[in-house]
């Protein structure tokens, strides 16, 4: 009996920490989320950045705007604790945006950290956002971006998520459009629905994410003990 019940404490203790677990996955990659993405409105874009690092705080983060097709109409929302850089881009071929031709977009926007207690801590994330269109007639927008550590290392996310295929190790972050009329207002982003839902969680302050994870998955883990060893004690009184 007291075998059986070691054996089941084991089973009971590994399912908690990857119910725990699981949570820190959808936190793992840079994404870019909208309430409204309708090709040929305006949108409020918003770039979710984790610390996938426990040594080293975010300090700069680079998002590169598609120019296959190029957005007319960027502004950025000020990030307090942050600086940010646009970097026009020169069109090959001007495009019409309201009456008039545009012939250079913006191509590329960085956020730097204004000091060391402004970078995205470990167990934390932050979001950028930016306000963007007219949105092109494509079924989605691809947002490469990188992501600087104070230890000098920095992350690509530049990989482009095969439709119907398996996500790669680091990819770029994908906004999904939604055709003119469409009754489906919402749009998703990266291959994995779940994902958004699991990061559209509520929080407070900016500890969450990988932080929240190891929380769950402890007090499980506790849990899990707990009765485990009062199984045990009634069945040697039992005895």
């Amino acid at each position: 009996m007291l075998r059986r019940t070691i054996r089941g404490l084991v089973t009971v203790g590994m399912a908690a920490c990857l119910i725990g677990i699981m949570p820190a996955v959808a936190f793992a990659h840079v994404k870019v989320t909208s309430d409204t993405a309708t090709q040929g409105g305006y949108a409020a874009l918003t770039f979710r950045v984790p610390n996938e690092r426990d040594n080293a705080s975010t300090t700069k983060i680079e998002v590169q705007l598609p120019t296959d097709t190029p957005l007319a109409s960027v502004s950025v929302k000020p990030h307090p604790g942050w600086s940010y850089e646009i970097t026009k881009t020169k069109l090959a071929a001007p495009i019409e945006a309201h009456g008039a031709q545009i012939s250079e977009v913006v191509g590329q926007i960085t956020w730097t950290a204004t000091d060391s207690k402004s970078g995205i801590q470990p167990g934390e994330y932050e979001e950028f956002s930016v306000s963007a269109g007219p949105l092109p007639n494509t079924d989605r927008l691809v947002f490469k971006a990188l992501q600087h550590y104070s230890n000098g290392e920095i992350v690509r996310w530049i990989q482009d998520p095969s439709a119907g295929g398996d996500e790669p190790e680091r990819p770029a972050p994908v906004l999904r459009l939604v055709p003119k009329g469409d009754a489906a207002s919402s749009s998703s982003t990266g291959t994995d629905r779940v994902s958004l839902a699991a990061d559209s969680a509520p929080a407070t302050g900016s500890g969450v994410g990988s932080s929240w994870a190891v929380g769950l998955s402890a007090a499980s883990l506790v849990i899990s003990l707990a009765c485990a060893a009062t199984m045990v004690v009634r069945t040697r009184r039992t005895r």
